[in-house]
């Protein structure tokens, strides 16, 4: 099996469905880098619009409020850039419309290594997988190979000045499961709960139901690392493109 590059790359681009995706996923991963020079890059295909059971919370302003969280959120990961694509929550497929911006970002950005979301990871025991998610993953592959690679498939992407890009490593969330590859967080763990606490729209601002959220957070990071020899640690499948 491939493993990755050693050390952090120069350039990491996280490409996801909604605001809040990234840091449950990957912000310690990312945080680590960063740390250590990693230019990191946010794709947001939706800004998480319908993402409230408040029928008075409309879903321009939820966006807007959303937006600026991820914003946050990525100042405290240590992200330089974070690209908001604006299509709708909910509804997200992966057209030729869709591969086309993520094809734009990745010329634009030019990342080493993409993380992303398994776009088969369709439902668990206990969890159905937001179609949202497959469909950001989905996209996203298509996007880094080939089309982002190969010159004559986005003509008016060259006229832009985008010329073709190969991001060659890919990490893709295993949620838990079927990871290939682990990153220890251990001290980035307290970086990625911080940032995922700057979803205030989704994660609430009662006290104890919050301390149980880091608390289990932190659980699940020791039990991923513990089979590694880590003390804290986020899992994905790695695939080396070649």
């Amino acid at each position: 099996m491939e493993q990755p590059s050693n050390g952090a790359p120069e350039r990491a681009m996280i490409i996801i469905a909604h605001p809040d995706d990234g840091e449950y996923m990957a912000a310690g991963t990312l945080a680590k880098w960063a740390k250590a020079g990693t230019e990191v890059t946010y794709v947001l295909c939706t800004s998480g619009d319908k993402g409230t059971s408040d029928p008075e919370f409309k879903p321009m302003e939820l966006a807007a409020t959303r937006e600026v969280e991820q914003q946050n959120a990525a100042n405290v990961v240590g992200a330089k850039n974070v690209e908001f694509l604006r299509y709708e929550d909910g509804v997200l497929q992966n057209t030729l419309e869709l591969r086309k911006d993520l094809v734009r970002q990745i010329r634009k950005h030019k990342p080493d290594v993409i993380f992303c979301q398994d776009p088969t990871r369709r439902y668990g025991e206990w969890f159905i997988n937001h179609p949202d998610h497959r469909a950001a993953g989905d996209a996203a592959l298509d996007a880094i190979f080939p089309s982002a690679r190969d010159y004559h498939v986005y003509p008016d992407l060259i006229e832009e000045g985008l010329m073709p890009h190969n991001a060659l490593e890919i990490y893709m969330g295993a949620g838990g499961d079927g990871a290939s590859v682990w990153v220890d967080i251990t001290d980035t763990i307290d970086t990625k709960i911080a940032a995922l606490m700057e979803h205030k729209t989704q994660v609430g601002s009662d006290k104890e139901k919050l301390e149980k959220m880091k608390t289990r957070l932190k659980e699940n990071a020791a039990q991923t690392g513990a089979a590694h020899a880590m003390g804290h640690a986020e899992g994905f499948k790695y695939i080396k493109v070649n």
